[in-house]
């Protein structure tokens, strides 16, 4: 089982919406694969159509919920989803209280290796307790940026963050997102942080009103318009990740 984690410091940069077709392109690809929103926003789910999650956050903490047994299937074969719950909001003040607080969300994710082939997470904005149990949980972190200055710090600002803890640079995984290739500063940006960011991906998501319109259509363009320039893009990113990864096994 491979744990990919798709993660920002703040919302409205594309993170759901990754999480989202790059898990219609794993189970389309014949391989069972789990969603887990852990955003209390429940997006992710919604776009799935499972909206209402289940379990109580102290008992998932301590790890008395099997994570398999509340996994729902989504409408599309191969796809399950663990949607989110509102009092998601209050996960750092349960995992503050544990032992072995860093590492729960692992714990809860080992059980599943019988079960799937890939794990996403749909991550909550922010630096936080449950951020850094994403972060030692998963295999590698999905750092969506949109080509700008302050993005771009964002991502500066997780790397230092990785460093203080100890963890592992190298999981990161940033590429561009909601990309407006007529704009100067996304050009520019973007060919500053090629050349200083090896890991970067070299596939981008552009801006459309294709990824936009799955908060009204619920129909992830991955799965239902794979052959559409938004389609073919979230497949070309898909496979760098995917790449690394079965590589490093």
């Amino acid at each position: 089982m491979t744990t990919i984690a798709v993660y920002h410091l703040k919302g409205g940069v594309g993170k759901t919406t990754t999480a989202v077709n790059l898990a219609c392109l794993a189970a389309r690809d014949g391989e069972r694969t789990l969603l887990w929103d852990l955003d209390p926003q429940g997006a992710a789910g919604f776009y799935l159509g499972r909206t209402e999650g289940a379990g109580k956050n102290k008992a998932l903490v301590k790890g008395k919920i099997k994570l398999a047994d509340i996994a729902q299937e989504s409408p599309f074969p191969m796809l399950d989803v663990l949607p989110s719950r509102f009092a998601y909001r209050h996960l750092d003040l349960r995992l503050a209280d544990e032992r072995r607080r860093k590492t729960a969300i692992r714990r809860n994710l080992r059980p599943l290796s019988k079960t799937y082939r890939w794990v996403f997470l749909d991550c909550p904005p922010g630096v936080s307790l449950l951020a850094e149990n994403i972060f030692r949980a998963a295999d590698a972190i999905l750092v969506p940026l949109i080509p700008t200055p302050l993005s771009i710090r964002s991502f500066e600002e997780i790397s230092v963050f990785f460093g203080r803890a100890h963890l592992d640079h190298s999981r990161l995984v940033p590429f561009f997102s909601m990309v407006e290739k007529r704009k100067r500063i996304h050009r520019e940006t973007m060919e500053v942080f090629y050349a200083r960011e090896p890991s970067v991906c070299s596939s981008i998501i552009p801006s459309m009103s294709d990824i936009e319109r799955m908060g009204v259509t619920r129909r992830p363009v991955a799965y239902f318009r794979i052959h559409s320039t938004a389609g073919k893009c979230y497949r070309a990113l898909w496979s760098e990740p995917k790449t690394r990864l079965e590589e490093s096994d």
